[in-house]
């Protein structure tokens, strides 16, 4: 088969995907590494020939290389993931909207071009999580105690465009990361980046079944198929804060032979996967199929 991965130079040495391009062409596929951006694009060649069996995007938000996914797929190819389901997850706003609309557990959720227009927010709602909408990475990420400390982070947050707030979430410092690879959920926890004084932690974990449940259907909400979930444990149970198309999968066993064979089926079948199963991590009791090791 032959693939078009759209890679940006932000991610021009990372482990994912950059092993997944190996790892394909070991296994006999032709990969082409595209890098938006960098160079000059002939689009007639690249999308209208229709030379790829299917299309993957790693980009960083807001980067050009998903318009180019776009144009692939209102052509008619095969995109990983679907090039219609990106969008609105790199979109915080929009995501919380469809998240709460589908009824998955997600913090009330503000937006505002202006910092300070986030002092309009009820007291009783704060501390606050301020973010960008379209942030990525951690980036320009703030926890408010009060009202009066939004203007520590005015300069940072003003030239982000639009941003959203979000009510904290009571929890032990600890963020869950849930990815879903090949139909499967497999889940590392870490210290959370608004609590840098905790010891650093990060490691694979058992997924409990309310937290896969939760996970799952973030994928069935926004048409996913390679995807990671922030989770957190609040009060009242998981709470989802973010979503991102195409992670990292760190920590994940076997992560390069489970996201190439991911791309593989999505590739020949351009369907999402029938079904979601949790994968034990490394240490605790379970097994991973075994299937994932090799070529499909």
């Amino acid at each position: 088969m032959r693939f078009c991965f759209l890679v940006e130079e932000h991610y021009r040495n990372d482990g994912m995907p950059l092993d997944v391009v190996r790892q394909l062409t070991a296994w006999g596929h032709r990969v082409d590494v595209v890098r938006p951006g960098s160079s000059l694009l002939d689009l007639g060649e690249l999308v209208r020939a229709g030379d790829h069996d299917a299309w993957v995007l790693k980009t960083v938000s807001g980067g050009p290389g998903l318009g180019l996914l776009e144009s692939a797929a209102a052509v008619g190819l095969t995109t990983v993931n679907d090039a219609r389901s990106i969008r609105p997850v790199r979109d915080k706003a929009q995501a919380a909207v469809i998240a709460a609309h589908r009824g998955l557990p997600v913090p009330t959720t503000w937006a505002a071009a202006r910092w300070e227009d986030f002092g309009k927010i009820p007291d009783t709602h704060y501390p606050l999580v301020v973010k960008p909408a379209d942030g990525s990475s951690g980036r320009a990420v703030h926890l408010v105690e009060r009202p009066e400390e939004l203007a520590r982070f005015g300069a940072e947050l003003g030239g982000e465009g639009l941003l959203i707030a979000q009510p904290y979430v009571p929890n032990t410092g600890v963020d869950l990361k849930v990815y879903s690879a090949g139909g499967e959920l497999f889940a590392t926890e870490r210290t959370s980046p608004l609590h840098p004084h905790h010891p650093h932690r990060e490691r694979p974990v058992a997924l409990a079944p309310e937290v896969a449940a939760v996970a799952a259907q973030v994928g069935e909400v926004f048409g996913l198929d390679l995807y990671g979930v922030d989770i957190l444990l609040g009060p009242d149970g998981p709470v989802v804060v973010d979503v991102n198309d195409f992670p990292s999968f760190r920590a994940v066993p076997q992560a390069v032979a489970r996201v190439s064979r991911a791309v593989l089926r999505l590739a020949r079948t351009g369907s999402s996967w029938p079904s979601v199963a949790a994968v034990p991590p490394q240490g605790v009791a379970g097994t991973v199929p075994a299937a994932v090791g090799g070529a499909a």
